[in-house]
């Protein structure tokens, strides 16, 4: 599956491509198989989202995981502090990542 990732412009959060618009849950992303140069073009000229590209992925019963290690640890947010993670109760986010 092929995913598209970014930064919010506004913000700078990482964001990933829903369908409709950019969340910063890695598991509303949505693959966008042959699409992805059309919407990355799209929205990088509309100016939402910066730096943005297309990544593999798979989903499986506990969601999307992005295949490259980079991509996993942007998905979960700050690693400096477990608890500010964008899933905190999570006791084996770490396996997520590794």
């Amino acid at each position: 599956m092929k995913i598209l990732t970014g930064n919010d412009l506004k913000s700078g959060a990482v964001v990933w491509w829903d369908g409709t618009g950019w969340s910063v849950y890695v598991n509303d992303a949505v693959d966008v198989g042959e699409r992805a140069d059309e919407i990355l073009a799209r929205e990088q000229s509309a100016r939402r989202v910066n730096a943005a590209n297309a990544i593999e992925a798979s989903r499986d019963a506990n969601g999307v995981r992005p295949a490259h290690i980079k991509d996993r640890v942007r998905a979960l947010g700050p690693t400096v502090r477990p608890d500010l993670t964008l899933k905190p109760a999570d006791p084996e986010i770490g396996n997520w990542v590794i």
